[in-house]
């Protein structure tokens, strides 16, 4: 139950920083309102705090959790933006997951 929870956060985290990082990328790419400025905002807030909830220590937090920024980043690439993820991207995306698993479930130094 711990490795659910620990991804379905680290999904939510991601989520929050991608959203967070794509209404700016309208408002100054795409020439949307920069009112798209303000849930943005309230989204990095929201990336910043949930990164808090875990319950071990903040470096390997950061490290783990690039793992699954790039698999909620590659999904987005195919559902927002409407890019087929490449074979090799998926391949990336599993290594990473891996890297993911690895640093927040093996064994961990006591200290």
């Amino acid at each position: 139950m711990e490795i659910v929870k620990t991804f379905s956060l680290f999904v939510a985290t991601a989520l929050a920083e991608i959203v967070g990082c794509y209404l700016p990328y309208l408002w100054l790419k795409q020439d949307k309102s920069a009112w798209l400025l303000v849930p943005a905002a309230v989204s990095l807030a929201l990336f910043a705090w949930l990164l808090s909830l875990h319950p071990t220590a903040a470096g390997r937090v950061y490290a783990a959790y690039g793992g699954v920024y790039i698999g909620v980043a590659i999904l987005w690439l195919w559902l927002v933006d409407g890019v087929t993820p490449t074979a090799s991207d998926w391949v990336g995306v599993v290594v990473c997951l891996l890297g993911m698993a690895i640093i927040m479930f093996g064994p961990k130094a006591r200290g």
